[in-house]
């Protein structure tokens, strides 16, 4: 079980590494504390997580908005509300979790779609005049 939680630590890390160098405005809720290896939780400044969550869907990537024990809730997650996390960032932020049959390559493709993704909302938002 070390070795494996080594091993999900490692790609939630590549995960996150990749899209905070390719996402600006983003940020891992909960980062630099201890945590679940498989669990990475991110927020995008600008967007809200449904909205992301419904684009990504598309292109197959599978993520939440809550915490999995109340995944759906309108609300949001309540975790994030626990951590101090403002209810506008709480809504830009997506939940995604890792397992034994995930690998790197899947984790650096999942990293591409959601940078990308990220950048077609942005460009979509009405500008302010």
């Amino acid at each position: 079980m070390e070795a494996e939680a080594r091993r999900l630590a490692g790609m939630r890390d590549r995960l996150e590494g990749a899209i905070m160098a390719g996402v600006p405005g983003s940020w891992v809720n909960g980062g630099g504390v201890a945590r679940l290896p498989q669990i990475s939780n991110i927020g995008f400044d600008g967007i809200e997580g449904e909205s992301l969550l419904l684009a990504l869907d598309v292109q197959g990537l599978c993520v939440s908005t809550g915490s999995a024990c109340r995944s759906g809730a309108p609300e949001g997650s309540h975790v994030l509300r626990a951590m101090g996390v403002p209810p506008a960032v709480a809504r830009g932020s997506v939940r995604f979790s890792l397992g034994w049959g995930n690998d790197t390559a899947q984790v650096d493709r999942a990293a591409e779609i959601v940078i990308e993704t990220v950048r077609r909302l942005r460009d979509k938002r009405p500008r302010p005049s």
